[in-house]
């Protein structure tokens, strides 16, 4: 079993920064690919970014490509998802999550544990 607790949402401006980040325990952390999923109100959840176990491989959805950043320590336990230029349209809750594997996830339904989430509202 493994556990997510996702931390550092708030409110900011358009065009500033932030930092979320999830912290896992449970299991060997080392072995998971992380994600971040965010869900806006009324809309489905979608994909942000995925890293694999070894940050050998990342991918970025393209609507946030260029803004955001994500990255992992496994020596902390910890993902980060970093989001530059933050726009109105970027508010949303923003989930963590894993699962056991070696590939990259970039769907929902690949991932097995998930965090509580974390709202993000970027303000106009």
């Amino acid at each position: 079993q493994v556990q997510l607790v996702e931390s550092g949402g708030g409110l900011v401006q358009a065009g500033g920064s932030l930092r979320v980040s999830c912290a896992a325990s449970g299991r060997t952390f080392s072995n998971y690919v992380m994600g971040w999923f965010r869900q806006a109100p009324g809309k489905e959840r979608e994909f942000v970014a995925a890293i694999s176990w070894s940050s050998r491989s990342t991918y970025v959805a393209d609507s946030v490509k260029g803004r955001f950043t994500i990255s992992r320590d496994n020596v902390k336990d910890t993902v980060y998802l970093h989001m530059n230029s933050l726009k109105p349209e970027d508010t949303a809750v923003y989930y963590c999550a894993a699962d056991r594997s070696w590939s990259v996830f970039t769907t929902p339904s690949q991932y097995g544990y998930w965090g509580q989430g974390t709202q993000v509202t970027v303000s106009s």
